[in-house]
């Protein structure tokens, strides 16, 4: 009985080294590459950026730093 659980604690401590040492996420990659891809618009002018491209400033989104200065 005990060899049986030394070999599943083995075999569970290999999958885990397996894995990277970390379990999966539960976020998948697709769900954060749409919050990446997701359009605000520029305060300023109207311009649609994505949010990975946006200027935050004063915390209103704007397509660059013209516009963020103009405001």
């Amino acid at each position: 009985m005990i060899l049986k659980l030394i070999f599943l604690a083995i075999v569970l401590i290999g999958a885990y080294k397996l894995l990277g040492g970390k379990f999966p996420s539960l976020k998948s990659k697709d769900e954060k590459k749409i919050e990446e891809d997701t359009l605000v618009e520029c305060e300023e002018c109207g311009t649609f950026v994505t949010t990975k491209e946006a200027i935050i400033a004063k915390g209103r989104y704007y397509c660059s730093l013209e516009c963020a200065n103009r405001a």
